[in-house]
């Protein structure tokens, strides 16, 4: 669907307009519970300096401004950028984001690394540098690790690879809302409905080591899924 409405820059701009408002509606309109450890909000609202790389699954794509708009309400000074894939889809998805306040890097879309995971040809190797950029200035960072092209909640290495080597923590995040509809996406995305209840549940800081940060992938999917548990998704 996607990729038929971002096929013009017209199409993109009326079908962003669209998708961005009824987000609003039906995001705006829930009543949201967010369940995080005490430890954990400090990085999520750039407090003292701190910042942290947000990651979850595509599915939860369409909820995740709902735990935006709460951290840039509580700290309006708050960055954040997502890193989106290349092709058209993510075009339109700039265009959504962009609307409140979020910027926008564009990532390699390599199926190998998983969609947009950062990746060693030029095109990540200069996404992984605005993304480091970034998080020194003290911008959040959201990133979908199994995004754009799956497999479904399969974590792929660049979320893990960008935390290594900037330093910055990861957080794990997974959302559900009552009333919504599952797509028949690869992903199966969630499809929110207005005048429901959601819940956002955030795990922990996971550090990541500079050197030997493949290890700490299996910490980081654990928390996903656990995450996931958390809102019953």
């Amino acid at each position: 669907m996607l990729k038929r409405l971002s096929r013009s820059d017209v199409a993109r701009r009326v079908a962003g307009r669209a998708i961005g408002a009824y987000l609003r509606l039906a995001l705006g309109t829930t009543r949201w519970t967010i369940e995080a450890p005490q430890d954990s909000w400090p990085y999520m609202l750039g407090q003292d300096g701190r910042t942290a790389i947000v990651a979850f699954w595509h599915e939860f794509l369409p909820l995740i401004p709902a735990l935006w708009w709460h951290a840039h309400k509580a700290n309006p000074s708050l960055g954040m950028t997502v890193l989106i894939s290349r092709h058209r889809d993510g075009r339109l998805i700039t265009g959504i984001v962009r609307r409140w306040g979020v910027a926008a890097v564009a990532g390699s879309s390599d199926r190998a690394t998983g969609g947009s995971a950062i990746t060693r040809d030029k095109g990540g190797a200069a996404a992984l540098r605005q993304l480091i950029g970034l998080l020194r200035k003290g911008s959040l960072i959201a990133i979908t690790p199994d995004g754009p092209r799956g497999p479904r909640r399969a974590l792929q290495p660049g979320v893990a690879r960008l935390a290594g080597l900037s330093g910055v923590p990861v957080i794990a995040a997974a959302c559900q809302m009552a009333p919504s509809r599952r797509l028949g996406s690869w992903d199966r995305m969630i499809l929110p409905l207005p005048f429901g209840r959601g819940k956002i549940v955030c795990s922990a800081p996971i550090a990541v080591p500079a050197q030997g940060w493949r290890a700490a992938m299996p910490a980081i999917a654990q928390a996903l899924d656990d995450a996931v548990r958390g809102v019953g998704a």
